[in-house]
């Protein structure tokens, strides 16, 4: 590989791609990111490849694998470039029959997305209600790049940006661009990212800097950090480059959860395209300017996503926090002066170089400006990966991009900001999205988990759930975090055992202020917020657990019973499928269930079609 040693260099280097380049040749693009394999995307690469070449078509139709594009509903899909023709869950009989198509500039319409309303065919992908109501800055960016060829990213604007700012000679003026865009820190608290770089300016530099990339994403449902990494690692790459530059530091490190396979191959071979292209190293660009990165793999603890706690990760001990002060700013790795940024962060880094510090300020609200990437699953009918303006209404993901509810209940609330995230009813549904209105209503931004639920949901239930998790996840360093999460998951399941009783719900609430006042790390503190959020919008939920023993949306199993109804025909389903044999009845009788051997594991109402089984 050609190794570039100057800004010259670099320049005719990426001319001479670009001009290389027929962007006007067919692209069959297929995303392969985690969720695009799972679903049968390696397949159609397959096949898609076997059919291009045994046809002869390789100088006509070509093929880039890439990664995820956020629509998951969808995977595996197939884009045709340049003209934005849009296949959604395509199996892989479709693949022949695509190519077909391509080469005779056609179209299949039965293919094609259908409009949820009206049936009919949307051919482009911005089109596509789900991708239209979006301002995709970063994700868009997935599906131009491979992300295992360096070249394609550089052709397609890729390390301009630093380039540029290298020229410029003035770390200084960097630091003001990033202040003036108003970036905030992705990761949750939404710290100003140029006000935390010039902080880590402002330290001597005698000892060194670090620069880290937090890539330990371990919200459950979230995975915004994942796909980034997975399908452009090179914009992270780029933003730690341009941020070394400006504070003055000279090694960088990604830390990255081992459960992110996908993401840690792309990752290790850009650092090592990077390295032999000369961008990382020693005087990059004959700049004198010498930075590099390693990789760090967590092994998957929640507390590892506070700041404290990554650092000493990295230095090789246990992932528990400590106090603060020092902050990690003056005293972080071994000591040294160290800045902490997430994935999607690093990743918005160069796009403010690209268009401008005051074009990015416009894109949101005052002291929320940018995009943000939400991970939208649960009762939603369009799952995936959302990026929007910051502001944008709850009611405008939730129901607009997401299509409402997948089934035909209606949805009662969303989770934001991941197990220490609050749960926000409909009503408030028409809530600004940024940081600051979301603490107003007892929530948090989190790193963008949304979590929807409908009116199945048992609330009491969802707040023991994640009481459960963070109880499990706490490192157990400070009494309040290890108690109180432990008492408070006990109360939680007693109300829903329904033996709880009104004063264990005045202690779980004064509890859960006692635990948010005191301990010691962010986990904790935030660690009461399932709690209190469904206290404050769903007590009458609690109410009916602990007064009438009786769970409203029929999820405790300790307070309902199953029972089917005359709608019942006989089919048998219910008995096939139940995993305690508590379903008799013969075909085409009506079915009893025992409730002596009836676990209330549900599968007999999952898969009734005819409404015969109800909750009572």
């Amino acid at each position: 590989m050609e190794k570039i040693t100057s800004m010259e260099d670099f320049k005719l280097f990426r001319e001479r791609l670009i001009s290389s380049i027929d962007r006007s040749t067919p692209t069959l693009v297929i995303t392969a990111g985690t969720c695009g394999q799972a679903s049968g995307a390696n397949d159609l690469i397959r096949i898609a490849k076997r059919e291009i070449i045994s046809r002869g078509l390789t100088e006509k139709i070509k093929l880039r694998i890439t990664g995820c594009f956020g629509f998951c509903e969808a995977e595996p899909s197939i884009l045709l470039e340049p003209y934005g023709t849009f296949y959604p869950n395509v199996g892989v009989g479709a693949v022949p029959g695509i190519i077909d198509a391509v080469s005779k500039k056609d179209v299949i319409e039965e293919l094609l997305y259908k409009d949820p309303i009206t049936g009919d065919p949307i051919e482009k992908q911005n089109d596509i209600p789900f991708f239209g109501k979006q301002l995709r800055t970063l994700l868009s960016r997935n599906q131009k790049v491979d992300p295992i060829r360096i070249f394609n990213y550089i052709e397609n604007g890729g390390y301009s940006a630093f380039a540029a700012v290298l020229a410029k000679h003035q770390p200084r003026w960097v630091i003001e661009e990033v202040k003036a865009s108003g970036l905030r820190g992705r990761g949750g608290a939404g710290f100003p990212t140029g006000l935390k770089w010039e902080l880590l300016s402002n330290q001597k530099n005698g000892a060194g800097k670090y620069l880290v990339c937090n890539a330990d994403e371990g919200d459950p449902g979230a995975y915004m950090d994942r796909s980034v990494l997975e399908g452009n690692p090179h914009c992270i790459i780029e933003g730690m480059l341009i941020g070394g530059f400006a504070t003055g530091a000279t090694e960088g490190v990604i830390y990255v959860r081992n459960e992110y396979p996908l993401a840690i191959k792309h990752l290790v071979i850009a650092l090592r395209q990077m390295h032999e292209i000369g961008l990382l190293g020693q005087d990059i660009l004959g700049s004198g300017f010498s930075f590099d990165i390693n990789i760090v793999r967590g092994a998957g603890a929640f507390v590892c996503g506070e700041e404290t706690a990554l650092i000493h990760s990295i230095e090789g001990r246990m992932g528990e926090p400590r106090q603060r002060p020092p902050f990690p700013i003056s005293h972080g790795i071994y000591g040294k002066p160290t800045a902490i940024n997430n994935v999607e962060t690093w990743a918005n880094v160069p796009i403010i170089f690209e268009i401008g510090a005051k074009k990015f300020a416009k894109i949101g609200t005052p002291n929320n400006s940018g995009t943000k990437i939400f991970s939208l699953v649960g009762k939603i009918k369009n799952t995936g990966l959302v990026e929007v303006p910051m502001g944008i209404t709850i009611d405008e993901i939730v129901n607009d991009i997401g299509g409402g509810p997948s089934g035909k209940f209606k949805i009662k609330a969303v989770q934001t900001g991941g197990p220490s995230g609050g749960c926000i009813p409909v009503e408030k549904f028409d809530l600004a999205i940024d940081y600051d209105h979301l603490s107003q209503v007892g929530s948090i931004m989190g790193s963008g988990g949304m979590i929807v639920m409908d009116e199945n949901t048992c609330m009491v239930d969802v707040a023991k759930y994640f009481m459960g998790f963070l109880k499990e996840e706490s490192c157990g360093k400070c009494y309040p975090c290890r108690k109180g999460t432990q008492r408070m998951y006990e109360i939680l399941d007693d109300i829903c055992k329904g033996v709880g009783t009104l004063e264990q719900l005045d202690l779980l609430e004064e509890l859960a202020k006692v635990v948010q006042d005191s301990t010691m790390c962010g986990l904790g503190q935030t660690a009461p917020n399932p709690v209190l959020s469904t206290l404050r919008y769903f007590k009458n939920e609690y109410h009916e657990h602990i007064e009438h023993q009786r769970c409203p949306a029929g999820v405790c199993k300790d307070l309902i019973t199953f029972a089917i109804n005359d709608n019942c025909t006989g089919c048998m389903f219910c008995s096939r499928n139940c995993p305690a044999d508590a379903i008799s009845g013969g075909k085409k009788e009506q079915h009893v269930i025992d409730q002596e051997k009836c676990t209330c594991c549900g599968s007999c109402l999952s898969v009734c079609k005819f409404d015969a089984v109800h909750v009572e």
